[in-house]
């Protein structure tokens, strides 16, 4: 018997089924991990701080670890279905509290991540549009950015899907012409050479450096799942949209940031990203393709801020939809827009909220850089992998239960299991390293291991309040859905 999350919600309280199919949900994947923000804007810190010439190594082990954990995750999704994703998945594994933990994690993690991307994405746009004699500070195109953002999540999601896919398309080509370009060229002073990925070099000084970054070029692959209620066939399209996703993502960022390495050289590369880590790109892109390439891809790296927010976006919408239909949270946040069949009132919410964590940054004078774009993905590195190793808990215990005859162990426990371990391995990396990861030595900084984890105490709490004031509602948690 499988688990469908829908099918007990009142008719105006479904999204809209068939909305999108496997390509729409890649395209919405693929634009949160944001390819050129993820490879221009994260891997010179890698190559920097890390391993060095192994940082596209790095990605592959990264790679490999989600692979791992899409094993179990999809298996899963044949048997549980709904838009709450992680939060239904927890609740069937580990129970109605963790549930709620979990849940308020992820909400954390993907508001963080939002607010990050738009203050950098406010910080380039001013740098940007200065050089054309516009000036204005960074939380004015920040803010700009959210009210399209609101404008565009508030239709029907395949028209997202439909902006999204475009600015995927351009990501993708314009650094895949560098890539092939530096290729052609033979390489640089170096020539080429796959010793990137030789094991001497990936696991060097710095891995766990690197990985900190290299992981963070990952969120969002697993919000897959929470499109199932609104794709075609989902017990077919989201396991193929997670694998093809995490290959995508894995296959494209290790070859672009190998390319990379080729053109400074396998000896050069960590020294030439310490010197230049905002231009690393742009500056092999005006040798290797010419001047136009540097202003496309300015162009286009704007275009990635906003296709990954509105990512995003999409995502928070339908936790806040998730936990309003279960009744966790005001019940008006189920209801669903009359023409384009989207959780518009979650949209609000979710809009207010972020233009409100905003506006407290600016009130208080923080630096859009340094402090709101560093903490933020710092905060959110944290929050993905503590929710994305409840899940692998999950996963072991759901099919410990029921269904396990139906998938192989190595499915259902082996890789689970590695992936778990490796999860909470890299979250010790990242909290051991927040103080370089952000550049701040601050103790709010210090104490985010601390925020993620009172977050999901607060989870549990909640969910312990439910169970005593409203037993009924705490009966159907997990289950409003189906």
């Amino acid at each position: 018997m499988s688990f469908d999350a829908t099918a007990r919600a009142p008719e105006g309280e479904r999204l809209s089924r068939n909305s999108i199919g496997l390509l729409h949900i890649v395209f919405f994947v693929v634009a949160a991990a944001a390819p050129l923000t993820a490879v221009v804007g994260a891997s010179p810190a890698a190559f920097a701080f890390g391993n060095g010439a192994g940082v596209p190594g790095a990605f592959v082990l990264a790679g490999l670890l989600y692979i791992m954990f899409s094993a179990g995750f999809t298996a899963m999704s044949h048997h549980v279905g709904g838009t709450g994703a992680f939060y239904v998945y927890i609740a069937q594994g580990l129970g109605r509290q963790m549930a709620v933990a979990g849940a308020l994690i992820s909400l954390l993690t993907y508001s963080s991540v939002q607010i990050a991307v738009y203050a950098l994405s406010g910080v380039f746009m001013a740098g940007t549009m200065e050089g054309f004699g516009v000036a204005a500070p960074w939380y004015v195109w920040s803010f700009a950015q959210l009210l399209l953002v609101h404008l565009a999540g508030q239709r029907n999601i395949a028209f997202s899907g439909k902006i999204l896919g475009v600015a995927m398309i351009l990501e993708f080509v314009v650094l895949l012409l560098l890539d092939l370009g530096i290729l052609f060229q033979g390489g640089g002073p170096e020539g080429l050479t796959l010793n990137n990925f030789a094991p001497s070099v990936v696991f060097g000084p710095g891995l766990g450096i690197a990985l900190v970054f290299v992981i963070g070029s990952f969120i969002g692959f697993e919000s897959t799942a929470i499109f199932g209620e609104e794709a075609r066939n989902p017990t077919v399209t989201i396991p193929r949209a997670t694998y093809v996703a995490v290959l995508l993502i894995t296959l494209f960022y290790a070859f672009s940031t190998w390319a990379i390495a080729q053109h400074y050289g396998f000896s050069h590369i960590q020294q030439e990203a310490m010197n230049n880590k905002e231009a690393l790109y742009f500056v092999a892109a005006e040798k290797v393709l010419g001047g136009w390439s540097v202003a496309l891809m300015n162009g286009l790296l704007a275009l990635s801020f906003f296709a990954c927010v509105l990512s995003f976006h999409n995502t928070l919408n339908r936790y806040f939809f998730a936990l309003g239909r279960e009744g966790v949270a005001w019940h008006g946040l189920a209801r669903i827009h009359p023409v384009h069949g989207s959780p518009w009132v979650a949209g609000n919410l979710q809009s207010l909220s972020a233009a409100s964590i905003l506006l407290a940054f600016l009130l208080v004078g923080a630096d859009g850089f340094a402090v709101v774009f560093s903490w933020m993905s710092a905060l959110a590195v944290l929050g993905i992998l503590a929710v994305q190793a409840l899940v692998s808990l999950a996963i072991i215990r759901y099919f410990s239960r029921r269904h396990g005859h139906e998938h192989s162990p190595l499915v259902t426990r082996i890789l689970p299991f590695v992936s778990l371990v490796g999860l909470a391995g890299a979250f010790v990396l990242v909290a051991a390293n927040l103080e370089l990861l952000t550049g701040s030595d601050s103790h709010i900084v210090q104490a985010f291991p601390v925020l993620v984890l009172a977050v999901g105490l607060g989870g549990l709490a909640l969910a312990r309040v439910i169970r005593l004031r409203k037993p009924e509602l705490y009966d159907n948690l997990g289950k409003v859905f189906e």
